[in-house]
């Protein structure tokens, strides 16, 4: 079953409902009890948790597409542990698991929403990004969503983030003519022609989106894939060839306003360069999980597709780690580990 197992853990609850830009006060740090997992359960003891900018979303009182984070109880996301009791066939002690109880020291997890997962392939943090939700998104966001086609010239927002990153670097791999990024610092920019193999990057903080975007995609685009909304969606619009798709994945722009934000002005071109803008949630594309993995996982054993984490060590550091995520501070995926 187990050995001794801890009388408690710490975990994360939302303790205010932030108006504009989370604070540390709006969460708390709060002990909780550990009991043996009830039948057809496992306990976990999570070694890595994501933070993503979709949280800032569900800690608002309102309908979306997940429901919101309740007051005064844990907070979840996407964690990959190990596996310290079991009650579940299927399920031994030692095993590693992915699940979806996050921001917590122990998770007991209930066995259908918990996947094994193979270190020797890749570190198990990988299973939080690049193999994870946010690879998934990239890809399914890449050559489901927005029909990428061998040829097409891509523009991706929030380059440098998990998502971004791995948008272009597929791109690339299957072929695109041209892919250009966008992203918030010179290091970044630098990241994404240097490591990354973009053709082109900018600093959006340097100067107008649209005039940055002609000039890095002179022939246009035929690809966005957006992370960002507001400024640079309107930029892509005005940079579209006919028949452009873009892909709406976030727009972490506008996740912090407290007013309501601008729309692209610039809408109405949707109609004479027949463009297809079409919003994406990964949990739609569940269907692709298994040939992504593979084929993800040949791409990182080869070399072809490179990633970056920022870790930041510790669960008392986890709301600032999330807070520096809002604020642009990671580069790829921002991991809390647990150790």
């Amino acid at each position: 079953m187990s050995a001794a197992l801890p009388a408690s853990g710490r975990e994360w609850h939302l303790t205010a409902r932030p108006h504009g830009w989370p604070k540390a006060e709006d969460f708390a740090l709060r002990e909780a009890e550990v009991a043996a997992p009830a039948e057809g359960r496992v306990l976990v003891r999570n070694l890595h948790f994501s933070v993503d900018p979709y949280m800032r979303g569900r800690m608002n009182d309102v309908k979306s597409y997940t429901p919101p984070f309740k007051l005064d109880h844990p907070m979840d996301g996407g964690a990959v542990g190990e596996v310290v009791a079991s009650n579940a066939e299927g399920f031994e002690v030692g095993d590693h698991v992915l699940h979806g109880l996050g921001w917590r020291e122990y998770a007991s997890v209930p066995a259908q929403h918990a996947v094994k997962v193979d270190g020797s392939i890749a570190p198990l943090s990988a299973y939080l990004g690049v193999l994870g939700m946010t690879g998934l998104t990239a890809y399914a966001g890449l050559f489901d969503v927005a029909s990428f086609k061998e040829g097409d010239a891509v523009f991706v927002s929030g380059a440098a983030g998990a998502v971004g990153s791995q948008v272009g670097q597929m791109a690339k791999i299957r072929g695109a003519s041209r892919v250009i990024g966008s992203a918030g610092s010179d290091e970044k920019v630098k990241l994404l022609t240097e490591e990354y193999g973009f053709d082109a990057a900018f600093n959006y903080k340097n100067g107008p989106v649209a005039e940055q975007l002609r000039e890095a995609a002179p022939d246009g685009i035929d690809v966005y894939f957006d992370n960002v909304g507001g400024e640079h969606l309107e930029a892509a619009i005005s940079s579209f060839n006919v028949h452009g798709r873009a892909t709406i994945c976030g727009m972490i722009a506008q996740y912090n306003a407290t007013e309501p934000t601008p729309a692209p002005r610039n809408l109405a071109l949707v109609i004479g360069k027949r463009l297809r803008l079409q919003g994406m949630l990964v949990a739609d594309h569940q269907d692709l999980q298994q040939q992504f993995v593979q084929e993800v996982a040949g791409w990182l054993n080869s070399g072809e597709l490179k990633y970056r984490e920022t870790v930041v060590e510790g669960i008392e550091n986890g709301v600032d780690a999330f807070l520096g995520l809002l604020r642009g501070e990671n580069t790829g995926k921002m991991i809390v580990s647990l150790g």
